[in-house]
């Protein structure tokens, strides 16, 4: 079977955590698959007084990739939970990921529940969860989009897991991420 990564891009505050650990728990039960979450939670520190710049995602990016990678050499696959802002960030994770199949979730929610749940979590800058969204790159071309305003994060998580694991329990050759690369062009 042919390792896999499933991207959730999304700006801070829409679900991709929640959605992460859901997805994790279906793939083990369903498929008894362990799938890695590697999440930019776990490398960048964020706080309420601190603003996060681009720079600053592209300075911890480098050790995500390196997490991803490494997780696929022991793991059945990897659920890489991350804020992607600019297209430097986009080629650096799409280059660690070269050879493994990708898919590319985009995970969303209306700006007011952005900033709703941005200010109940309390551990970001107010203003960041509407700055990602203004800058989350790719804007298209994802396999599918979940909004978690919409639908409950169970929901979400399994349509997800319908979409990327449906067509390899019937054929599994038929139907395929793409490469972040092949997104792009």
């Amino acid at each position: 079977m042919e390792k896999q990564v499933i991207l959730l891009n999304g700006p801070s505050s829409s679900g991709k955590s929640s959605l992460a650990q859901l997805l994790q728990g279906l793939i083990l039960a369903r498929r008894r698959e362990r799938y890695e979450i590697v999440s930019i939670d776990d490398f960048l520190t964020m706080s309420a007084q601190d603003v996060i710049y681009e720079e600053d995602v592209y300075a911890i990016s480098r050790d995500l990739c390196e997490a991803a990678s490494a997780a696929l050499k022991t793991e059945a696959g990897v659920i890489v939970d991350h804020v992607i802002t600019s297209k430097r960030i986009f080629y650096q994770l799409a280059d660690a990921l070269r050879g493994y199949r990708v898919w590319m979730i985009r995970v969303s929610c209306p700006l007011e529940v952005l900033r709703e749940r941005e200010a109940a979590r309390g551990n970001r800058c107010p203003g960041s969860a509407k700055a990602s969204a203004a800058y989350l790159f790719p804007k298209d071309g994802y396999d599918l989009a979940v909004d978690t305003h919409r639908t409950t994060a169970m929901d979400s998580a399994e349509r997800i897991y319908v979409h990327c694991f449906r067509k390899d329990e019937t054929d599994p050759d038929s139907g395929r991420g793409k490469s972040p690369r092949e997104m792009l062009q």
